[in-house]
């Protein structure tokens, strides 16, 4: 998987929780649930419906490695087999 298509099934996860944000704003390294006013459930949402998308499970451990789209794009990329 591309870096473009994840960063689109990320934003795509994004618009499912938040449909009225603009994921394309929120800088690699904001903290995407402030930048985009999202709950812990609806991330919560948004964590499982990527790992769903990748195959990638994300533990609760790792939720502070996610928080980022930066960190999320990593996170994921180096998990995608």
């Amino acid at each position: 998987m591309t870096e473009n298509e994840l960063k689109e099934m990320i934003f795509m996860e994004l618009k499912k929780i938040a449909p009225e944000c603009d994921p394309a704003e929120v800088g690699p390294d904001e903290n995407i649930r402030e930048e985009l006013d999202i709950d812990s459930y609806s991330f919560l949402q948004l964590l499982v419906g990527l790992s769903d998308k990748t195959g990638v499970d994300i533990p609760e451990a790792d939720y502070e490695k996610v928080f980022t789209l930066g960190g999320m794009m990593r996170y994921l990329s180096d998990r995608i087999a």
